[in-house]
């Protein structure tokens, strides 16, 4: 056989080998994923409280189950002292609205009588009802059906949302017991894996090849930054709105602009929705109670949020995480069109995974791989 042949032979070979170790992994991560990603949690607290737990055993002479012990209490107290914050806050908030919001209803009735009650509207409708009289009797009875069938298709879609939104409270609800039995079992494995952390890392060092441990230790440090990069990124974004939002409620002369724009930041959280779910409700309700200087300010920093937005979150989020500011660009539009929403978060931590394992020289040596030993010198 042709030596060339038989090369290239191997070659298709070991890439057919290449290939199924991929797509092996990736069913294998998918099939172990649910049934052991408690402990996965649990590896990432121990991972994050490492550092808090050997200072309290190197420095402060402490037994190392006791720093682990005191480090995961003293966790598991500040996350239940925020979860109580937050929950005790949106209660307030929730009652105060239940209590104000008869009166925006009432005032949001009256306005919109007056603006059907408006000469222009009348004669819009009346002009309607004069066609609609002169018509002939099959397209009377046609337009009827029409509005009958609507009227039904409208009841279809309020009786399917009241199902989807009452099914997803059962679901909720039925899953508390389920994300309890999580909590229980991430912080358990956490102490456990804590408390035996350097030994699991010498076991693994023991089994694990030096080079394949060190290019997975760089796929891990380049994640790790790429996600304090991102989570810096996503915080300096909604900074920049909030600040944005106040300056621009001062100067339209809008009260409590430093609560509101505060609030403006956290809901440009929201993956697609953002500012909208504060700027759009605020708008409409402008227009109806008649304060056209408000719709105009508000339509105005809105665009200007919007736009500020779009230009500056690829090039933040590119200096931060390290990525180039057109393939983040590419990414989040390519993750919004693949995974809808949550495809603005996926696209930039696929594109991240992607240059940690490229950084690491995983793609190199898997080509390296393919492609075999240099032919033997003559």
């Amino acid at each position: 056989m042709d030596p060339t042949i038989y090369r290239r032979l191997f070659q298709v070979l070991r890439f057919l080998l290449a290939a199924s170790v991929v797509v092996i992994g990736y069913k294998l991560i998918l099939f172990v994923t649910p049934l052991l990603y408690p402990f996965i949690i649990g590896f990432i607290i121990a991972y994050i409280i490492n550092g808090p737990v050997d200072m309290l055993e190197n420095n402060r002479r402490w037994p190392r189950w006791l720093a682990v012990l005191v480090i995961l209490a003293f966790v598991i107290l500040m996350l239940a002292a925020v979860l109580t914050i937050l929950v005790t806050q949106l209660v307030i908030e929730t009652g105060n609205l239940i209590d104000t919001l008869p009166h925006y209803i009432d005032q949001l009735t009256k306005y919109s009588a007056n603006f059907l009650e408006q000469g222009v509207n009348s004669s819009i409708y009346g002009k309607f009802a004069h066609l609609y009289s002169n018509l002939e009797d099959p397209y009377k009875q046609k337009i009827q059906e029409n509005l009958s069938i609507g009227m039904t298709k409208i009841a279809m879609a309020g009786t399917a949302l009241t199902t989807i939104i009452l099914s997803g409270i059962r679901n909720f609800l039925s899953s508390v017991p389920d994300a309890a039995t999580v909590m229980v079992i991430s912080v358990l494995s956490a102490f456990f894996i804590s408390k035996d952390y350097h030994r699991i890392k010498r076991k693994i060092r023991e089994w694990v090849p030096l080079e394949h441990l060190r290019k997975g230790v760089m796929v891990v440090n380049n994640l790790q930054q790429a996600l304090i990069g991102f989570i810096k990124a996503q915080l300096t974004i909604i900074s920049i709105t909030a600040v944005l939002v106040i300056i621009g409620l001062l100067i339209i002369g809008v009260p409590y602009a430093v609560s509101i724009g505060l609030l403006t930041g956290l809901a440009d959280l929201m993956p697609y929705i953002g500012t909208g779910a504060v700027f759009i409700p605020w708008i409409i309700y402008a227009i109806f109670s008649g304060d056209y200087h408000l719709v105009i300010g508000l339509c105005i920093l809105f665009a200007t949020v919007i736009v500020l937005r779009q230009i500056i979150e690829p090039k933040i989020v590119a200096n931060n995480v390290g990525l180039d500011p057109l393939l983040t660009l590419v990414a989040l539009f390519a993750g919004l069109k693949l995974f809808g929403f949550l495809g603005l978060v996926m696209g930039p931590v696929l594109l991240v995974l992607f240059n940690a394992l490229r950084k690491a020289g995983v793609f190199k040596d898997t080509w390296d791989y393919i492609k075999g030993p240099p032919p033997p010198a003559v």
